[in-house]
């Protein structure tokens, strides 16, 4: 099929875009930049102009397409209502521009569920209801159209996407050790993030949108979850610092926005998803990642 990526050249969507092509498919990517399409061309894709505030841009890709993955974000964490409002808003151009059309749309979403006291499944909803809620709410919006003619899914992806090039929370945390010639971590540093190398979740976009059915939540969760400890402890070994306990506060507030996640418990599994379409993670884990060495630069 024709698909139409947003955010192809990005960490994750240039991993997306290459098996995609490898597959068979052919590609379109968004590009806002020359370096973008530069990059988009490279990986021998077709490219398409315009960025997340272009929504007539965008209602083309889509329009143009058989099926559409849609992975870009502005990630402004400073003002997280300018991303909010610009992901519902992107959303919902690409839902309505496939309405009725069963073609799938594959919805880049997170694994954010807290405070289940056990790891969080593919069968738990999405607290983020409306325009003013993480993300805009925007995975709910989409999935509101699995019963309007979209054969859409969410791949909700661990927090931490892995691999070589990664510049994403684990690439901050092994920035902010560097900085404190410390590599901590909140407490005892026993709550869990699930992980997710990024060939394997490349792979798994690409299943989806050939297989998964209208309104599947897939979760993008190789490793249910890696202590935050033992995170920090793999990151100093390579770094050549030491490992330390800190208060969850001062870790707040010492590394930014990802600081207040290292203190969360969000385990996942992905037993739903790995039956319903065949997934099985190949890839290294986070851990053989970090003694890799991909994250000992800045």
């Amino acid at each position: 099929m024709h698909v139409f990526v947003t955010g192809a050249s990005g960490f994750i969507g240039r991993a997306v875009v290459a098996e995609l092509i490898a597959a068979g498919h052919e590609v379109t990517g968004l590009a806002r930049s020359e370096a973008s399409a530069s990059v988009i061309k490279d990986l021998g894709a077709d490219v398409h102009l315009g960025d997340l505030d272009d929504l007539d841009r965008i209602r083309q890709g889509a329009d143009a397409a058989d099926g559409v993955v849609h992975l870009a974000n502005k990630h402004d964490w400073t003002r997280p209502e300018v991303s909010n409002h610009a992901e519902r808003a992107a959303v919902q151009a690409i839902s309505d521009t496939l309405a009725g059309s069963d073609r799938p749309f594959a919805l880049a979403a997170g694994l954010t569920l807290t405070g289940l006291g056990r790891p969080s499944t593919e069968r738990d909803p999405n607290p983020a209801v409306g325009p003013d809620s993480p993300h805009g709410g925007a995975e709910n919006l989409a999935l509101s159209y699995a019963d309007r003619g979209v054969r859409v899914m969410s791949v909700r992806f661990a927090p931490t996407v892995h691999g070589e090039g990664d510049h994403g929370f684990i690439s901050i945390i092994a920035q902010a050790a560097r900085r404190r010639g410390a590599s901590v971590y909140p407490g005892e540093g026993l709550n869990r993030w699930p992980a997710v190398h990024r060939s394997d979740a490349a792979r798994l976009v690409r299943l989806g949108l050939e297989n998964a059915p209208a309104g599947a939540i897939l979760h993008a969760a190789a490793e249910e979850g890696v202590a935050v400890r033992r995170i920090a402890e793999a990151l100093a070994d390579r770094l050549g610092v030491p490992a330390k306990s800190a208060p969850a506060e001062q870790v707040a507030d010492e590394i930014l926005f990802v600081g207040g996640f290292l203190g969360v418990d969000f385990p996942a599994t992905s037993e739903i998803t790995r039956d319903l379409l065949g997934w099985r993670p190949t890839g290294p884990t986070l851990l053989e990642d970090i003694a890799a060495g991909h994250y000992d630069q800045p």
